[in-house]
């Protein structure tokens, strides 16, 4: 199995997680034939690991709520929407205010060029 996550997720490597990542949603494949998904209720480290504590996991008899993962491991955390849509409001009004120079600047060109 080869899991790359979905397209309203983001890529990151396990070194890469911090407190800010606690409480968040993640999914990752720890071996050949898992792939987990969960709640991140916790974050340890060391130089070559990294140890990941999961809520809403554990509790059955095959699915365990510790994972150890090395630092370049791949995890995929939830984007968030309001971050996401932040994003693409800030982009939306860049292109307007760029298109109202542009305006702006034709008028400008064309009201010279009518008193020359």
């Amino acid at each position: 199995m080869e899991y790359n996550g979905s397209s309203t997720e983001k890529t990151l490597t396990a070194g890469e997680l911090d407190r800010r990542h606690v409480g968040q949603s993640v999914s990752f494949q720890p071996n050949d034939f898992t792939v987990v998904f969960g709640t991140i209720a916790g974050i340890a480290r060391t130089e070559a690991l990294v140890y990941l504590s999961l809520a809403g996991v554990g509790g059955g008899t095959h699915l365990k709520d510790e994972y150890d993962l090395t630092i370049d491991h791949k995890v995929y955390l939830q984007l968030d929407p309001l971050g996401s849509a932040e994003k693409g409001l800030s982009e939306a009004a860049g292109f307007v205010k760029e298109k109202l120079d542009e305006i702006a600047r034709n008028i400008r060109e064309r009201d010279q060029d009518k008193t020359e």
